[in-house]
Parts: C-alpha cells; structure tokens; sequence
C-alpha cells in the first residue's frame, strides 16, 4: 500500500527547511503524575485490609443482591417508560395553541422540579393514609359508581415507581421540549403545505429529527434514576439493590464491604446502559454526521475525477444545488 504523501514530497524544492516538531513536556509530565496517582490509589485499594475483599466476592452474588438488581432493573425500566410517555404529552401540552392546557403543563413541570424526589416519594408512601379508598363517580357529589382500598392498588412497589416516574417526567418533558424547539420551522410549514394534521407533523416529521437532541440526555437521565431508586425506602420499598446490600451490612457489621458491592453492581450497569446509549446516539444520528469541511484535495474525488484532479469543495457544491432548487 503507498505510504500517504506530504505535500510537497518528490519535488525539488531548494532551501527546503526542515523542520522538527516542538517537544511538549507538559503533557508528558501530566501523564506521569497522573498514572503514578493512580497507581498508588489502585495499591491502596488492594493492600488496605480494611476494605475486606474477601467479604465483597462472598456477597457479590448473594441471593439477596441479585434479587435487589431485579427490582432495581424493573423500577428503572418501568419508571422511565411511564415517564417517557408523560414527557411527550406534557411536552405536546407546552406548545399547544390552548392556554389551558400550556397552564397545566406548566404547573406540573414547576411542582415536580421544585420539590425533592424523596418528599415526594414519602408521600406515595402515605397515600392509603391520604385517600383510604379510589372511586370512580359524579364529581362533586356522593355518588359512587365502583371502588377499592387505596392500599390494594398502591402497594410499595406500585407507589416506588409511581413516584420516580412523575418526578423523572417533569425533567424529560423540558428536554423533550428543547428537542422539538430545535427542529427548523420551516419543516413544519413545510409539512402543513402539503396538508398534513399537526399531530401527524408531530408524528411523522418534528419528533423523528428531535430524537437526534432528545436521545443523549434521556440517556443520562435513564442512568441518573438507576441510582435514584436508591432512595425509595422513603416508601418504604425494600427489596431494591442498596436496601439489600444495606440489611447484610447491619447484619454482619460490615458496611464498607457491602458498600463496594452496590458499588459494583451500578458500575456495571451504568457501563452497559452507557454502550446502549452510544449506540441510540449513532443510530439517530444518521444523516447528521459532521463532514470534513476544508480546502480542495482534502475529499474524496467526485464521480469521474481521478486522485490526481482537484477536487470540488461539498460546500460550493451544496451552495449550487440550494441555488438551482431556488431558481
């Protein structure tokens, strides 16, 4: 294979200068001090007896850990789906053309974001106490057509979710509105002239290019509430990864070495909830991937040029073909 050419290489140019590339010790001694800490921090880990390793691979794969991964994985999953569907509605709602509607998004994006997940999840907790019974019925009346024990339907698990999703969708549902803000104008007005519906431009045309911006801090958010659940045994909700980990540690004694093995297990996790995020990132990015832009001879050759012929800057090219759609 031809090694790739300088410019400039073959030709006899006199007086060519040679020049050498500068020397950056900065970098180089950045490098040093940081790999020399992070092999002292790496020989304090494994030599400090204090960290009992042996009781962290004893309880790594305890029954009792695994089932706490269980639950954590379905609360994660089903609050983020919930909250997703939440999000677009609410997102809908913000940009609707009825005040009532922008008015009561609104309100639920200001009450969620403005009080803590863990208040809110205490109140989950207290529903039955709150509400004893859900009915269905003639409003502002008496009249009761059907209902059940509030503390039938809002069990522990069923009130952990419940909480984190309505939390998580005040987030998403700013996010999801940045995303469609984001989108150009002139693709819906575009798509209105050809007669299509608003909620078939939302649909078809705005929501599949917001994707693009909506999916990489969805993303994070989906990797925040993994760590989130943590704090539903404010419900109180125990069969999630940290209260498992937390009820062997006050068993044993030992809450350093159970600390490590929650600790790993949303390591792990999180790495592979980030590989997927990646990989949603490169698939709604299609069609958006930035283009080497730069002088001629820098790009591949058109059809019909040869590597020798200059080459036609994309620029000027895309510059004749808007003017000619234009003309």
């Amino acid at each position: 294979m031809a090694k790739k050419q300088i410019d400039g290489d073959g030709l006899d140019i006199p007086n060519r200068i040679k020049a050498l590339p500068v020397k950056r010790t900065g970098p180089i001694v950045a490098a040093v001090i940081v790999a020399l800490l992070a092999a002292m921090l790496l020989q304090g880990l494994i030599t400090n007896p204090r960290f009992e390793w042996n009781v962290v691979w004893k309880y790594l794969f305890n029954e009792n850990v695994l089932e706490g991964i269980k639950y954590t994985l379905l609360l994660t999953v089903i609050s983020m789906v919930i909250a997703i569907i939440l999000a677009v509605i609410l997102a809908v709602m913000r940009k609707s053309i009825n005040p009532v509607l922008r008015g009561v998004s609104w309100f639920y994006i200001w009450f969620f974001r403005g009080t803590p997940v863990y208040t809110q999840l205490v109140f989950w907790g207290l529903f039955a106490v709150l509400v004893p019974r859900i009915g269905v019925g003639i409003p502002f009346t008496s009249i009761e057509f059907w209902s059940i024990d509030s503390q039938s339907v809002i069990t522990a698990f069923n009130a952990a979710w419940l909480g984190l999703a309505l939390n998580e969708a005040a987030y998403l549902a700013e996010i999801v509105r940045a995303g469609l803000e984001a989108v150009d104008p002139g693709q819906t007005e575009a798509a209105k002239a050809l007669g299509m519906k608003r909620s078939m431009i939302m649909r078809r045309v705005v929501l599949p290019q917001a994707m693009r911006i909506i999916i990489p801090p969805t993303g994070n958010e989906f990797i925040g509430m993994l760590k989130t659940t943590s704090l539903v045994n404010a419900v109180p909700f125990t069969l999630e990864l940290q209260f498992a980990t937390t009820a062997i540690a006050t068993r044993l004694y030992k809450p350093i070495p159970l600390l490590i093995v929650a600790c790993i297990w949303y390591l792990v996790i999180t790495s592979i909830l980030m590989v997927l995020q990646s990989r949603l990132e490169k698939h709604f990015g299609k069609g958006f991937d930035a283009r080497p832009a730069g002088a001629r001879g820098k790009q591949p050759p058109l059809p019909g040029k040869t590597e020798g012929e200059p080459k036609d800057d994309i620029t000027k090219q895309n510059e004749a073909t808007f003017a000619g759609m234009t003309a």
